[in-house]
């Protein structure tokens, strides 16, 4: 008998329909004539709390610090004991002889079937193999189940796990006990409050620091004001403006007058540079007509759709993530927790399967009309030389896209649920329309050794913007310019206007929206507005694509943070700005988003094979022992 064991009942059920299990369901489980499907529901199994090592240290004692275990328990989870019992009977069963893993294919699901097999004590002589999917459709199960391999080619995932859980775990238990001991009668007096204990996270608190810093920053913020000079040619009839901006040939070239390259401290030094030209010949000195191509954005990964969630719906990362889990579950999309915004080799030979499907099963007036402009336009899907296709960049998945399938259920869904779906079509229909062309000019005016710029743009043929219509808008000044400054030609003199100040002035930092905050963590703190650069040095993160959302989710619930329910902006609590001011005063580089970000890369060499465990266990207790000797002594 083989015994198939899932993350989820839901994802159970998927499983038992292409395995043909249609026998009536048992209390726990599902059983055929060779097979016995079964579920976790998430994790059955847990690290123990302190107090089961030793009844004393349920007190928090600064003489029990550091607290390092060498062997670590394990507990059922109270709430799931009666299916962690149903599911350790069928894995001990002595009919059973193979297993297979279907929790979700990743470091997360991983672990959860680990400690269930571990606390069940299944022992050496069954046969285990780890079924790895990236969706739910039939065809994609049945392959899971056919090519999968011996679960000891993950152990190397598995001991990522281990470590990541163990490394939570220490500094959380640590560096929060020993922060309240110290300090928690401050904080409590501070904030008015009877008692405080301090909560402390490796990426939490990171993720603490960087939204107190940027409100910091914004709190801070001294706006200066400075004046550009902007210039109108041509005639009344037809004109344009251009931007003054220093150069080498300028009379004011590292003039201390000027607050930046194209502007100056001060209004009355503004007004008397104008002056300064005052019937001075303008020159058009350059001018530059260029065609230019834009291709379709990269696919989403799980951060890119939170953050594209946020600014179109305004919801939490966490609330995206479940629609997607939905979505995932239900056959409309692939596998939702990844990093990676490309697909795979093989999977792009095969990518028509998902074309046609949408074509043929998806009944939105608006998809099939931009799928039947594909074909009638005969646009090309061979997509395995395009920036869409790169196996170097996918590690556990490629990017979410939509299988094609499951279409049935889409009619079911909530309203949000199907725009978030349809955000994901869109994305994925756009990479095989052609690029967005413009035309564009860019001029230089020369009067007498002062140089304006102005420039013009206009979209000639939209390409993918035809599907993501609201992705880009022309800007109207540069669409009109377009035609004004195509007609002008090198050595032309102008006619000058006039010349007039505009006001400017240095702006703040943004506060992160939830969204951002995600992107922000993946990119290792650094909030980075530009998608093809965020692509770029994209490295390694704060916290994993599974699990970023839940931390924005648990600051907010232990009151660190704020998020405004309209906006998703973010914002730190008098409480959050106190632990913050704690942490920095103690152990400052648990705030460091370059060090959070390098005990995750670890964390990914482990599962590469690159470090061994112990090397990086050494490593992590060594640093939670330096950070309890500074403080203790001190």
């Amino acid at each position: 008998m083989k015994l198939l064991i899932a993350e989820k009942p839901s994802v159970a059920m998927e499983f038992a329909k292409v395995l043909k299990i249609n026998t009536t369901r048992k209390n726990g489980y599902l059983e055929g004539q060779d097979w016995v499907v079964t579920w976790c529901v998430g994790h059955l199994v847990t690290m123990s709390y302190p107090e089961k090592y030793d009844e004393k240290l349920k007190f928090w004692n600064l003489n029990t610090l550091p607290f390092l275990p060498k062997e670590y328990k394990y507990e059922v989870i109270p709430a799931v004991q009666n299916q962690f019992d149903i599911v350790k009977g069928l894995l001990t069963r002595d009919d059973v002889t193979e297993i297979y893993i279907a929790t979700d294919s990743g470091r997360e699901g991983e672990y959860i079937y680990r400690l269930v097999d571990e606390m069940a004590g299944v022992g050496e002589s069954k046969i285990r193999k780890r079924v790895w999917i990236d969706s739910q459709t039939e065809e994609e199960i049945q392959k899971g189940i056919r090519e999968a391999k011996d679960w000891k080619e993950y152990n190397s995932l598995s001991d990522s796990a281990y470590l990541r859980a163990k490394e939570d775990y220490l500094i959380g238990i640590n560096f929060s006990r020993l922060l309240s001991i110290i300090f928690g009668k401050r904080i409590a007096k501070d904030l008015d409050e009877e008692k405080v204990s301090i909560s402390v996270g490796r990426v939490m608190t990171c993720v603490l620091g960087m939204v107190v810093s940027r409100e910091r920053e914004i709190r801070n913020f001294i706006k200066t004001k400075y004046y550009k000079i902007i210039g109108n040619f041509g005639d009344e009839t037809s004109s344009f403006k251009a931007e003054w901006k220093v150069s080498e040939s300028s009379k004011l070239y590292n003039s201390p007058l000027l607050y930046n390259e194209s502007g100056f401290k001060s209004e009355e030094n503004a007004k008397k540079f104008i002056i300064s030209l005052k019937d001075k010949k303008a020159i058009v000195s350059e001018i530059k007509k260029s065609k230019q191509k834009e291709n379709a954005p990269l696919l989403f990964n799980l951060a890119e759709i939170q953050n594209e969630c946020t600014k179109v719906f305004k919801i939490k990362p966490d609330e995206t993530l479940e629609i997607i889990q939905e979505l995932y579950e239900k056959k409309l999309v692939t596998y939702p927790r990844t990093d990676a915004r490309v697909l795979s080799t093989a999977i792009a030979k095969e990518i028509g399967k998902n074309l046609n499907g949408l074509y043929k099963n998806f009944k939105d007036e608006e998809i099939s009309g931009y799928i039947s402009k594909m074909i009638n336009e005969k646009y090309s899907t061979n997509l395995v030389k395009t920036k869409y296709v790169n196996d170097s960049k996918i590690t556990d998945h490629y990017a979410i896209i939509p299988t094609g399938q499951g279409l049935e259920n889409y009619d079911k869904l909530p309203d949000l649920k199907k725009e978030v779906y349809k955000l994901i079509v869109k994305r994925f229909i756009a990479i095989f329309y052609p690029a967005a062309e413009y035309n564009k000019v860019n001029l230089t005016i020369d009067v007498e050794g002062e140089q304006f710029s102005s420039s013009g743009r206009v979209c000639i043929k939209p390409g993918f913007l035809e599907v993501l219509k609201n992705r880009k808008n022309d800007n109207q000044e540069e669409s009109e310019n377009l035609d004004i400054l195509s007609n002008l030609k090198k050595g032309q003199e102008v006619n000058v206007l006039n010349y007039e100040t505009k006001d400017s002035e240095t702006s703040p930092p943004s506060r992160y929206n939830s969204g951002g905050m995600v992107l922000a963590m993946e990119n290792a703190g650094k909030l980075i507005e530009d998608e093809a650069l965020r692509e770029q040095i994209k490295g390694a993160g704060i916290g994993t694509s599974a699990t970023r959302g839940e931390i924005i989710k648990k600051l907010e619930r232990i009151k660190y943070i704020e998020i405004n329910s309209k906006t998703q902006i973010i914002t730190p609590t008098k409480k959050g700005e106190a632990i913050y001011d704690i942490v920095n005063k103690s152990i400052p580089d648990m705030l460091n988003p370059d060090l959070t970000a390098s005990w995750e890369k670890g964390l990914d060499m482990v599962a590469k094979k690159e470090i061994d465990p112990k090397t990086f266990m050494d490593k992590l207790e060594k640093y939670i022992n330096s950070k309890i000797d500074k403080l203790v002594l001190r």
